[in-house]
């Protein structure tokens, strides 16, 4: 049995009228950046996120550019972040020559540990940017309850969880401003790079709005140094074809997750994900921990089941962070996952046969 890890061609071919049909009509009109499938795009997202104001662009690293640059994120700013992510999120706090603080994460979750938050906050903290690892969003109370105290602003790195909820409340919809991304196997993805930001803030929506077009609020007038964050018009049509769909491969990702969560519960050599009672994750990935990965990986690999390490190699150890002079032994709970986390293929589409076979090989590799 070949199992696909995505499934993205499964999906096009399932969605092929709709898609190519929206494509062509942007090739028809022939305007290909911030066309208006562009603007049809942000108010299908303000739909689905009830998020005041939702503005897409060019990536979800460029939404978190955009985020910090509209909160005035300075040189020698300090923002808190977790170390247990993909490099984008401290990269742009690099980017914008702010320095990366990282707290450790919760062993359950993924997610940044909000009770080790505030030994880290000193009078340069500016930030606090929480990620949603695999699909589930960080604690938001308890890290709002502590920006609030600290006068800190919120940032939340949703590259992973458009569509999860907190408290019955979309994960696009919290922090001062909330971020995503549409890279093509996130679980709402375009075909090329795609991303989006959102807040309530009038104020902020106005000046990320410029700030995506090089900073100016009519043309060649810049009020802003900004940078070229738009978003393609075809991948917005790809998205808005998508899009409808999505709510039910929100619901498809849950069976398969609850699948796997059945077909596993007796294993005690891994230690399945678990989400929180008071809020849902898209599943993103769908991770286990185990310290046998490695063997485990070489076994799955062999059978035509594909896996992923999401990450193995915590940011605070990264050569390119050297110079925040972490070492290791520093965030032990991150540095653990990374040596034991495994993501097995998670897509709407995964068949009952599939997650059968998939189960019944992940046994006995230690």
């Amino acid at each position: 049995m070949k199992i696909d890890f995505a499934n993205l061609q499964y999906q096009y071919q399932l969605y092929k009228n709709e898609i190519d049909s929206a494509i062509h009509a942007v090739l028809n009109k022939s305007n290909y950046i911030l066309g208006e499938e562009c603007d049809l795009l942000e108010r299908e997202l303000e739909t689905f996120t009830e998020a005041k104001h939702a503005i897409v662009c060019s990536s979800g690293t460029d939404a978190l550019l955009l985020a910090m640059m509209a909160l005035d994120i300075q040189p020698g700013d300090e923002v808190i972040t977790t170390p247990f992510t993909f490099i984008a999120t401290a990269e742009t706090i690099a980017l914008m020559k702010a320095t990366p603080v990282f707290v450790d994460i919760q062993a359950d979750t993924y997610n940044i540990d909000p009770s080790k938050i505030e030994a880290a906050i000193t009078p340069k903290t500016k930030a606090i940017i929480p990620v949603s690892l695999y699909g589930q969003p960080a604690d938001m109370d308890e890290i709002k309850a502590l920006a609030d105290k600290h006068e800190l602003k919120v940032i939340i790195d949703g590259a992973q969880s458009f569509g999860a909820t907190y408290q019955g409340k979309s994960d696009s919809a919290l922090g001062d401003i909330s971020c995503t991304s549409f890279f093509p196997a996130k679980p709402l993805g375009c075909y090329g790079d795609g991303g989006a930001v959102f807040t309530s803030d009038d104020g902020l929506a106005e000046k990320m709005r410029m700030l995506r077009v090089h900073g100016q609020g009519q043309r060649y007038h810049h009020k802003y140094i900004g940078i070229g964050g738009r978003l393609d018009t075809l991948q917005a049509a790809v998205l808005l074809a998508k899009i409808k769909h999505y709510k039910k491969e929100i619901q498809l990702r849950q069976r398969v997750a609850q699948s796997y969560n059945h077909k596993l519960s007796n294993s005690v050599e891994l230690t399945l994900p678990e989400i929180k009672t008071d809020r849902t994750s898209v599943w993103a990935q769908y991770t286990l921990r185990t310290p046998y990965r490695n063997a485990l990986q070489e076994k799955l690999q062999k059978v035509g089941i594909p896996t992923a390490v999401h990450y193995p190699k915590p940011l605070h150890l990264q050569e390119c962070f050297e110079y925040l002079n972490y070492k290791e032994g520093d965030f032990q709970i991150a540095e653990t996952a990374a040596q034991e986390v495994i993501s097995l293929p998670m897509n709407p589409f995964l068949m009952e046969s599939e997650a059968d076979f998939i189960a019944g090989n992940l046994s006995g590799a230690k």
